[in-house]
């Protein structure tokens, strides 16, 4: 009986595995559609984190509050993040909760899109390290989010990695990138949209 137990478990699970990874091709919103629809809100961002460099930043190219010397954007990392943030309320898409990876990229990355205070969430960072590959339980926070819907929108700042363990058919994934879910109510999401941080800029 616990084995048939066990076994149900083990398919329903796939099931939404899969039925998750069926879904994320359907991009359909672009343009000004994309814009009408955010606005009504239900959306769930998930973007990678802003143009970084590889290595850590020495004494003298730090930002003052960068005291950890963690990696932190470079010119057009900040640039981009301010432009889209500048976008995002000249377009009137509202953004509710928040959720950042740790690590200070990513933090700043938030800082300079001025959407809101931001949630620090463990399971979006990179633990403490530039990680090649995301954990399991990265992965299923991620999937958990964007199956979830949100008051208005929400926004979710993590690093390529994970990204990468939670949608592996999802690829490509630019610096500062954004992959725009639709969560369905019934536990399920759509990959709606990928909009690229300098094409905020082009929407209206």
């Amino acid at each position: 009986m616990a084995f048939v137990r066990c076994a149900f478990a083990s398919i329903a699970l796939s099931l939404v595995a899969c039925a998750l990874m069926a879904t994320v091709h359907a991009q359909t919103l672009t343009g000004s559609t994309l814009v009408t629809a955010l606005r009504r809100g239900g959306y769930v961002i998930v973007m990678r984190h802003a143009s970084s460099p590889r290595d850590a930043p020495d004494a003298s190219t730090a930002n003052r509050d960068n005291t950890s010397r963690e990696r932190q954007l470079d010119a057009e990392g900040r640039a981009s993040s301010t432009a889209m943030g500048e976008s995002l309320r000249r377009l009137m898409i509202p953004v509710g909760e928040v959720f950042t990876s740790p690590t200070y990229r990513a933090r700043e990355t938030v800082r300079l899109l001025g959407v809101g205070m931001p949630t620090s969430v463990d399971e979006l960072g990179d633990g403490g390290r530039s990680m090649q590959n995301a954990t399991d339980a990265q992965s299923a926070w991620l999937q958990k989010i964007v199956r979830r819907v949100p008051t208005g929108n929400s926004l979710v700042v993590t690093h390529m990695p994970n990204i990468a363990r939670a949608f592996p058919d999802i690829t490509n994934v630019s610096d500062g990138e954004s992959l725009v879910f639709r969560p369905d109510g019934r536990g399920g999401t759509v990959l709606a949209s990928r909009v690229k941080i300098e094409q905020w800029a082009e929407l209206h």
